[in-house]
C-alpha cells in the first residue's frame, strides 16, 4: 500500500472528504428545547455537562465511522487498481488473439490456393517431382505449425475468458466497496452534524469553552512514570513530522499534508521516514511490537478505546500529538487522555 496516497479528496465523484458539515436546525431546536425544559432551580452545569458528554460521544462514534470509511476507501483503491490491471490484461489478450487469427487465416488461404488439386495428380503433372516433394514436405511442416498455433489460440481464448470473468467479479466487488464507503461517509456526516447542532444549542460562553477544551482533559486518570528516551532513526523523523503538523486542521478521511484525521496523521508522519503504515488506527495498532505504556518512547503509536478507534504519537514527557476531532487542530494532549488500548513500536 502506498504510504501517502492523497489528502482529503476522495477518488469518487461526490465523496469529498473535507465536507463542511451543515448544522441541522431541527436537531438544534430539539436540543435547545430539551435544555430549556430543565427546571428553573436546576444546576445549569447539569444539562451543559450532559450536552458536552453527548457531543464527545458523537465525536467518538464519528471517529469510529471515519476509520471504517478509511478502511473501505483503501480497499476500494486496491480493487480499482486490480480492475484496471485486469482490463489491461484482457485488452492485450484480445489483441494477441486477433493477431493469431490473422496469421492462421493467411496460412489457411495459402493452403487452400495451393492444395486445391489432388496431391497424386499434382505429382504426376509436375515437371519437377523433386521440387514438388520438397514443397509437399514444407506444407506438412506448415500444417503442423498451424495445428500448434490453433492449440495455442484455444488456450489463449480460455485464458481470456477466465480473465474477463475475474475482471467482472472484481468490478462487482468494487461497486460493493464503493457502497460501503458511501455508507460510512453518510454516517460520519450525520454524527458530526448532530454534534455541531448540540454545540450550537449551548450558550455561547459554554460553546467557546468546549471548543477550547480537550475532550479528554477532564477527569484525566493518573499516569505511570514514563520513560523519556529520545527518539532515534526513523522514529525521530516521524516525531519531527508529527510536530510540524501541530496546528493543522482535523478533516475526517484526510492523511495530509494540509489536514489529517487521527490515523492519517500517523501514516503521513511515518511516510516522511520512508515507513508505510496501514491506513486505519486498528491496523496501526498491530503494525509493530507492543510495549508497556511505562516503556513508551517518542515515535511509538498509542491507540485508544477498546476498539482502537483513535491513535496518537507519543512525544515523551507524558504527551502525545494527535488529530483530535473536527474543529480541533492537531495538538499535544496527555497520553492518558483516554483508555489506552496498546502502545506500538514501529
Amino acid at each position: 500500500m502506498a504510504s501517502h496516497r492523497r489528502s482529503s479528496s476522495s477518488s469518487f465523484p461526490g465523496l469529498t472528504r473535507g465536507t463542511t458539515v451543515t448544522v441541522l436546525s431541527a436537531a438544534a431546536a430539539t436540543a435547545a428545547a430539551a435544555l430549556g425544559a430543565a427546571p428553573a432551580a436546576a444546576d445549569p452545569a447539569g444539562p451543559v455537562e450532559a450536552t458536552r458528554a453527548q457531543v464527545d460521544r458523537l465525536y467518538a462514534e464519528a471517529e469510529k465511522a471515519t476509520e471504517g470509511f478509511n478502511e473501505a476507501d483503501e480497499r476500494t483503491d486496491l480493487l480499482r487498481r486490480r480492475v484496471e490491471r485486469a482490463q489491461d490484461s484482457v485488452a492485450r489478450g484480445q489483441e494477441r488473439i486477433n493477431r493469431m487469427r490473422g496469421a492462421l487465416g493467411s496460412v489457411a488461404g495459402a493452403q487452400y490456393r495451393s492444395g486445391g488439386m489432388d496431391p497424386a495428380l499434382a505429382l504426376l503433372l509436375s515437371e519437377d517431382p523433386d521440387t514438388y516433394l520438397d514443397k509437399a514436405a514444407a506444407l506438412d511442416r506448415i500444417s503442423e505449425r498451424q495445428a500448434s498455433a490453433l492449440r495455442e489460440l484455444r488456450q489463449a481464448q480460455r485464458r481470456l475468458s477466465q480473465e474477463r470473468t475475474e475482471a467482472t467479479r472484481t468490478l462487482a466487488e468494487l461497486e460493493r466497496s464503493w457502497a460501503v464507503v458511501a455508507r460510512h461517509k453518510r454516517m460520519v456526516e450525520r454524527k458530526l452534524a448532530e454534534a455541531r447542532a448540540l454545540l450550537n444549542a449551548l450558550p455561547a460562553q459554554e460553546r467557546t469553552a468546549h471548543e477550547r477544551a480537550s475532550r479528554s482533559g477532564r477527569d484525566e486518570p493518573s499516569l505511570p512514570s514514563l520513560a523519556g528516551e529520545a527518539a532515534s532513526g526513523r522514529a525521530a523523523v516521524a516525531v519531527r513530522a508529527a510536530r510540524s503538523a501541530v496546528g493543522r486542521p482535523y478533516v475526517w478521511g484526510a492523511n495530509g499534508p494540509d489536514s489529517f484525521d487521527c490515523s492519517g496523521l500517523m501514516q503521513w508522519s511515518y511516510a516522511q521516514a520512508g515507513v508505510g503504515l496501514p491506513r486505519t488506527s486498528q491496523a496501526q495498532r498491530d503494525a509493530g511490537r507492543h510495549v508497556p505504556l511505562s516503556e513508551a518512547r517518542p515515535g511509538d503509536l498509542v491507540t485508544y478505546r477498546s476498539d482502537a478507534s483513535h491513535v496518537g504519537m507519543y512525544m515523551g514527557d507524558g504527551q502525545v500529538v494527535h488529530a483530535p476531532y473536527p474543529g480541533a487542530p492537531v495538538r499535544y494532549d496527555p497520553v492518558g487522555m483516554m483508555p489506552v488500548t496498546a502502545v506500538t513500536r514501529v
